[in-house]
């Protein structure tokens, strides 16, 4: 029996390294992919208007013998490569960049500059990393073309379009992503930041980020002349008494240790220093991690918000409306402890480390909460040099949305290849009915 185990581990061993990609597989792939970030960088597209960029990613994939789909839920694409019997496994990334002006000082740095749904004009930059993420998918897009003796199943690559305005994963289901096209057994996706350095990637088992509310706010007064405010209603004043008040829910009405963020990221009223408004409009980002404490949070933000415009008498209740939001994503943790193994082999055991849920947010959810078991991991894109630097004296490196996010693009880019085959070729190595036990636990 001791013999039998002994030669189990060992042929489990032997796998796991036959599914990591070689440094031959990788190096042939990665002038392209490498290429291919560099162009994308330089010419960044705001969410759901990723045309070209959808395109280039497209017609890249097509040429690998993918069977490509566009327009799927707008900007979106969906690529599909069938490689026999066997499970379907679905790796998504990003398309879109964000209204940031780039400020990395690099030689291939965006200087793009366009008109953003409102007709103003933004600059725009690949702050959040996506264009990192499609350059890495279509590393692995050809790897896995080439290689496909060593997997079988379907393999589906999403180019989701409107990630960071939280409407391409919601429109591409809505469009019939998993009716018109192979449903998968299991989902996947990677995300770039500064938190480890490149080289290495982070496992978060369980809840991986935050649920998201986006809420605005409308408080209502009553205008006039600046220099006779005792026959107004100020409502500059009352918003800037709820957002004080909104600052006590986490401190005074969540359980201590239970995570809330309530942040007003802007606030507009007016139009000249002696007129007061006769309204003030605040936006809200709310981030929990609980269901419970989600609610509560709501609950309290509407509860504050009334309170403090009838306490100064305003004319008419506020308006406060949930515009957009997104629930926190979810890793199965047996899946997760099953790519672990898979990450470890092809990176080494010293570059799989097990990371903290964080606090930002993503619409990736939404494919897990079809009931289908996921597994979200993040890549290193800190300069190992300059992250040893800032750890050491406690200083925190650009984050994603900065405009000086610039990820280190090798090893990231090596790394994100290698990972993404490797989690690939373990679960296209399985057979269907494996994921199909594994439903989604209780969060």
């Amino acid at each position: 029996m001791k013999r039998a185990k002994l030669l189990l581990l060992a042929f489990l061993v032997a796998s796991a390294w036959a599914q990591a990609p070689s440094a031959k597989e990788i190096e042939a792939v990665y002038p392209d992919a490498h290429a291919l970030y560099l162009d994308i960088h330089q010419n960044p597209e705001l969410s759901a208007h990723e045309t070209q960029t959808a395109a280039k990613l497209a017609g890249r994939l097509r040429s690998l013998g993918y069977e490509v789909t566009e327009h799927v839920g707008g900007t979106g694409i969906v690529a599909i490569l069938k490689n026999g019997a066997g499970p379907t496994v679905m790796l998504r990334t990003e398309l879109d960049a964000l209204p940031v002006e780039e400020k990395t000082g690099l030689s291939y740095a965006s200087k793009v500059h366009t008109k953003d749904d409102a007709g103003h004009d933004v600059p725009v930059m690949h702050a959040c990393g996506h264009d990192l993420h499609m350059a890495s998918i279509v590393g692995t897009a050809a790897i896995m073309a080439h290689s496909k003796d060593t997997w079988h199943g379907t393999l589906v690559l999403i180019g989701q379009p409107a990630e960071e305005t939280i409407g391409g994963a919601e429109g591409m289901l809505k469009d019939g992503l998993f009716q018109r096209f192979p449903r998968p057994d299991v989902v996947l996706a990677l995300h770039v930041d500064n938190t480890l350095p490149a080289g290495k990637v982070g496992i978060t088992p369980g809840t991986y980020n935050t649920n998201s509310d986006s809420i605005r706010i409308t408080i209502y007064g009553k205008g006039g002349h600046g220099a006779m405010p005792q026959t107004t209603i100020d409502p500059i004043v009352i918003a800037a008494r709820t957002i004080l008040a909104l600052q006590t829910i986490a401190s005074r009405e969540v359980k201590p240790g239970e995570m809330v963020v309530t942040t007003v990221g802007y606030i507009q009223a007016g139009t000249k220093n002696n007129i007061i408004p006769d309204h003030a409009e605040m936006g809200l980002t709310v981030r929990t991690y609980k269901a419970e404490v989600r609610k509560q949070i709501m609950a309290a933000i509407t509860r504050i918000t009334k309170a403090e415009a009838e306490a100064a008498g305003a004319p008419r209740e506020p308006s406060i409306e949930r515009y957009e939001g997104t629930d926190s994503v979810y890793n199965d943790p047996a899946l997760a402890q099953r790519l672990r193994g898979a990450l470890e082999s092809a990176l080494g055991k010293e570059n799989v480390v097990k990371t903290e849920p964080i606090t930002t947010s993503e619409d990736f959810s939404y494919f897990v909460e079809q009931g289908i078991p996921g597994f979200y991991f993040s890549l290193g894109g800190a300069d190992p040099e300059k992250f040893a630097e800032a750890e050491a004296v406690g200083t925190m490196l650009p984050s994603n949305h900065s405009p000086l996010f610039a990820p280190d693009l090798d090893p990231a880019l090596h790394t994100g290849i290698a990972a993404e085959v490797a989690v690939l070729r373990n679960l296209l190595n399985g057979s269907a009915e494996d994921f199909r036990k594994i439903r989604p636990a209780e969060r």
